[in-house]
């Protein structure tokens, strides 16, 4: 049985080598200029250090001239070694740095920056910022692409983040935030900017999330047994418009929420919010059947929210005990200006 494949004269094996076979018009031709014809999306210069590392074998020996003449009918073997990841540099990013000793840092991240290098992000992110604040103390436990860093922050949230400097940190640290506070100090409250008013004033969303099937950009809620389990505990702060006489509490129009991560999901709050029927103000990946609620705000309130082109989320509280110290540290950040602006804005409807 064929365990491999085989498509437009070049077939493979299951162990990633690709078999191409040399027409007539490749013939004659240089061996890493026929690979480049043959292999189609891999530029030339990427198969020249490919086959100057022994990555290509001529009817069956390797070959590490690219200048050699084939001919037709010859089978060229072209294994493509897996890209590696570049570490990221330091780069002179500005840090709003809250806290900092030998052990950790505290950011105060603004909306917009990045955690750690990924897929369309190489760089630009807090750790390439960290990397020349810190310099090598940097923790390595979290790996090449994200050291120190112990949670994260989607890119559009601002607030407070916590990176360890050594190993030790990263260790102790990375522990409290497994335990999500449940037997130990570690607190992380966020504000938010909500379409509506939920019906409690105080409740528990306890719902299990896995990635969408439909767009995997998104999370979404699934039913008990499946995913990952996750509970955000919220509190009904404030009301736009405030509860008047007349005007029943439902149908106000924003309100601002706290929401307390008993779990950390990736987009937790986004994705729960918008499961009890309140998405953030401005999410347009979890909210965006919302968007016509826009029309219903006064002018100066939908200019603040086109200002704010984010979801309307701070992460406001973070506390832990120290890795070094076991001191219990409580640290909190006002909401950026576009978000006060926001809040400011819906508190005079």
């Amino acid at each position: 049985m064929n365990s491999g494949f085989e498509e437009n004269g070049r077939t493979g094996p299951a162990d990633g080598t690709v078999t191409l076979h040399v027409g007539a018009e490749q013939a004659g031709l240089r061996l890493d200029k026929a690979l480049a014809l043959l292999a189609g999306e891999i530029s030339r210069a990427r198969l020249q250090q490919v086959i100057r590392e022994g990555g290509v074998s001529l009817n069956g020996a390797v070959v590490g001239d690219g200048s050699r003449k084939v001919a037709e009918g010859d089978a060229l073997a072209l294994v493509m070694p897996e890209a590696k990841p570049p570490e990221p540099v330091g780069q002179d990013i500005p840090l709003d740095v809250v806290y900092e000793d030998e052990h950790l840092i505290v950011i105060d991240k603004p909306a917009g920056l990045v955690v750690h290098p990924a897929g369309g992000h190489e760089d630009g992110t807090l750790v390439n910022a960290l990397i020349a604040h810190c310099g090598e103390s940097l923790s390595g436990i979290g790996g090449v692409r994200r050291p120190g860093i112990v949670h994260r922050l989607d890119k559009d949230t601002s607030g407070l983040l916590v990176v360890a400097k050594n190993d030790r940190a990263h260790q102790k640290l990375a522990k409290q935030f497994a335990d999500h506070g449940r037997t130990g100090p570690l607190q992380r409250a966020y504000l938010a900017l909500a379409w509506g008013v939920p019906r409690l004033r105080e409740g528990t969303i306890d719902a299990p999330i896995e990635r969408s099937n439909r767009n995997r950009e998104k999370m979404t809620v699934v039913k008990e047994g499946r995913g990952r389990e996750a509970i955000t505990h919220i509190t009904l702060i404030e009301r736009y418009p405030p509860l008047l006489r007349g005007l029943d509490e439902t149908e106000a129009l924003a309100s601002l929420i706290e929401c307390r991560l008993e779990t950390g999901r990736t987009h937790q709050i986004r994705v729960h919010m918008s499961h009890i029927g309140h998405p953030l103000l401005g999410d347009q990946l979890y909210g965006s059947g919302f968007a016509t609620k826009a029309v219903r705000l006064p002018e100066e309130a939908r200019e603040a929210l086109a200002a704010l082109g984010r979801q309307a989320l701070h992460a406001a509280l973070l506390g832990f005990a120290h890795p070094a110290t076991g001191e219990e540290m409580l640290f909190e950040s006002d909401p950026p200006a576009d978000f006060a602006n926001l809040q400011a804005a819906l508190a005079r409807l």
